[in-house]
């Protein structure tokens, strides 16, 4: 609880959170000390396919009213921390690296060996008017249709027996971000881009998911507002704004420290 606290005591969409669990922490005794029923769920991205040396390449990008002349390439196992004054210039930045949008200018090119996973920040395309059950939901995404084996998935993040039977389109904000994870997992793709992942997801998912993409081997591209998953997972850092203005192989915090 101590670590609970500490870490989410400043964010401020979970500060409520911190501070509840600190009045909780205040008034216990050793005597009160039972075994946590907290539930953390099961989150490690694994890559079926190996990366060759061609990643990814962007060369002048442009998009009118978002970003122009943007170009940078990944290299290999490289996880890169993307930042910008207005989150929807990385949401665009994304829908056309994955071909949601097309850009005005400028090229991707993505390396042959390369498969992508998306976690956008809008997900409502996915459950909206959705009848599906959960079950049913993830054998979208699946080349096994087997019952138990998705009900294995989706017991990683924490729904099982009744609750794989929901309808998606009756979830709450943090139970589609984790059926979205549990997406990406199922898929298995070398290359993940994350686009604040952490807004509905409470305490123990968001340490759950810091942890699976810490431990990640892949490449990554990466944007959130939880400091702490952005300073233990990026190993680079690329600003943009109207245009790329920050790019060098350092850590969030050391970022920080630069631009201040």
């Amino acid at each position: 609880m101590q670590e609970f606290i500490a870490r989410f005591a400043a964010n401020a969409s979970k500060s409520r959170q911190a501070t509840s669990r600190k009045k909780e922490l205040e008034k216990l005794t050793i005597n009160d000390f039972k075994p946590s029923l907290r539930k953390y769920p099961y989150i490690d991205f694994k890559f079926e396919r190996e990366i060759g040396n061609d990643i990814l390449i962007v060369e002048g990008l442009t998009k009118e009213g978002y970003f122009k002349d943007v170009s940078f390439s990944v290299q290999k196992g490289e996880k890169i921390g993307i930042v910008s004054d207005k989150s929807t210039t990385l949401t665009m930045l994304y829908d056309i690296l994955t071909g949601k949008e097309e850009p005005d200018a400028g090229t991707v090119m993505w390396g042959k060996t390369i498969t992508t996973s998306y976690f956008p920040q809008n997900n409502n395309e996915y459950f909206q008017n959705c009848d599906l059950n959960l079950v049913e939901w993830l054998s979208q995404f699946s080349n096994d249709h087997y019952e138990e084996y998705l009900r294995g998935w989706l017991g990683r993040m924490l729904f099982s027996g009744e609750e794989a039977l929901k309808k998606a389109k009756v979830l709450s904000g943090g139970e589609k971000v984790r059926c979205m994870l549990a997406k990406m997992m199922l898929e298995g793709s070398n290359f993940l881009i994350f686009d604040e992942p952490t807004n509905h997801l409470d305490l123990e998912s968001i340490t759950a998911l810091n942890n699976g993409l810490s431990a990640y081997r892949g490449c990554m591209l990466l944007t959130s507002h939880d400091q702490e998953l952005m300073n233990t997972v990026a190993d680079r850092i690329i600003e943009i704004n109207e245009t790329k203005v920050y790019d060098r192989k350092v850590s969030y915090d050391e970022y920080l420290d630069e631009i201040q």
